[in-house]
């Protein structure tokens, strides 16, 4: 079913590791059009918790590349570093629920007590420190993890359809909420802050896939409402890495970000007419945002940015 008109509200949440690449745009082109062609918001969010990650100057040469690339989003820009407090206020009221605990396993410790590999691909944690008390003294300051259940999990995407996933206790154990150097987990952050701002819909890559049951355990867990989710390709190189700044993907070029817009579009299966392939990217937004179909986006997890047309 399509967004309501009257409430949808999207978001981009890029981190600021580095410039934005063409991988981040097209993310940022689908959250966009998406948000605009239902006449609704769409806001911007840095994702900058992870200070260690985090390169200087980053955040204003995204700001800059999106403002030339004419996704103008809606409101101030918020800043995760700033909501320091509500992640905090959301883990005291798991751990009065009493469904938080301490943990001092190490990787090497976790690495070590796993047998096999689960069908998500992700490690599974063993559960070894679920015993300990909150107020417990420890050598060294603990990560704190959510008590996962034997529940499973279903959503339904816009684009792939019905998800179904094993139980989050029996597929990933439980989860990291805050890590041992203070640091509050991705998985919390965007759920405090997506449910914070009425965020109705989110549009994203599907690499993110894998984090969407976890984050539907902590929004029912919390009491907050779910979102609808679209997933879009994940773009590549020819290796078949998700671009990234670890993977050395190219910026996009601020001085001409209307190329690298058309192949957004492209990308994302948009047949654009060849008349606008030199248009200003206003011009080209404002014919994406009329003619934009979600259902013509390839049903692709994952696709090297290197073959833009449609991948049907």
């Amino acid at each position: 079913m399509p967004p309501s008109p009257a409430t949808y509200r999207g978001r981009f949440a890029p981190s600021p590791t580095g410039p934005l690449h063409f991988g981040s745009l097209v993310a940022a082109v689908a959250s966009f059009l998406d948000a605009r062609a239902q006449g609704g918001s769409w806001l911007l969010r840095i994702e900058d918790l992870d200070t260690p990650r985090n390169r200087p100057g980053a955040v204003d040469a995204i700001l800059y590349t999106l403002e030339r690339a004419a996704l103008h989003w809606d409101g101030p820009v918020t800043h995760q570093s700033a909501r320091m407090e509500h992640y905090e206020a959301a883990l005291t009221q798991l751990r009065d629920a009493g469904l938080l605990y301490p943990c001092t396993c190490s990787r090497r410790e976790i690495a070590d007590s796993i047998v096999g590999m689960p069908p998500s691909g992700e490690a599974r944690y063993s559960g070894a420190c679920r015993g300990r008390a909150l107020d417990s003294r420890f050598p060294r300051p603990p990560a704190w993890r959510i008590r996962t259940t034997a529940h499973p999990i279903a959503f339904d995407d816009r684009l792939h359809g019905r998800f179904e996933t094993a139980d989050l206790e029996s597929s990933t154990g439980d989860f990291i909420l805050r890590r041992a150097d203070g640091v509050i987990a991705y998985q919390l952050a965007v759920v405090v802050d997506d449910a914070a701002f009425g965020i109705t819909d989110i549009v994203r890559g599907a690499d993110l896939l894998a984090s969407t049951s976890r984050q539907i355990f902590l929004r029912r867990t919390l009491g907050l409402p779910t979102p609808s989710y679209l997933h879009v390709p994940t773009a590549t190189n020819t290796r078949g890495e998700k671009l990234s700044k670890q993977a050395l993907a190219a910026p996009v070029d601020s001085g001409n970000p209307a190329a690298a817009l058309w192949l957004a579009l492209r990308f994302l299966g948009q047949q654009t007419p060849a008349s606008l392939r030199h248009a200003p990217p206003r011009d080209l937004l404002a014919w994406a945002v009329e003619h934009w179909r979600p259902s013509s986006i390839p049903r692709l997890q994952s696709a090297s940015c290197e073959n833009p047309e449609p991948l049907h």
